[in-house]
């Protein structure tokens, strides 16, 4: 389990390492905080005289996002794997797939090695040096 656990990584890690940088910088995108907006944005949100929004519609003005807010589906679409194509969707599917894979043999080396500790008339013990 530990060559698999090992040799993937060399792998996947590098596609991990992608994921997880683009999936920070949209949620560092999303939580920046946002500028006034200005008189021109205003005037264009609001709805023409008369303007009533059909039942079931959900009408919103435009956000008018600006500076690194307006990166968020950028950041997304390069987070999901979808600016490269099928390719792309299916890297990313597998680098989830090997992060679940990871995680379960992750914990399954540690209870090894855990177990092989007690086994050697060690006091088990959760961490040791």
């Amino acid at each position: 389990m530990r060559k698999w656990h090992r040799w993937i990584s060399v792998f996947f890690g590098i596609f991990m390492l992608w994921i997880a940088a683009t999936g920070f910088l949209s949620q560092v995108a999303v939580l920046w905080p946002a500028g006034a907006p200005s008189a021109e944005l205003a005037a264009a949100s609001t709805p023409p005289e008369g303007f009533a929004c059909p039942e079931g519609w959900r009408c919103m003005p435009p956000r008018g996002d600006t500076g690194i807010r307006s990166m968020v589906g950028t950041f997304h679409h390069l987070h999901s794997g979808e600016t490269f194509g099928p390719i792309g969707t299916a890297i990313s599917v597998l680098s989830a797939l090997a992060l679940i894979f990871f995680s379960i043999s992750g914990i399954w080396l540690y209870a090894q090695m855990w177990l092989n500790r007690g086994k050697r008339r060690m006091k088990p013990r959760w961490f040791w040096k």
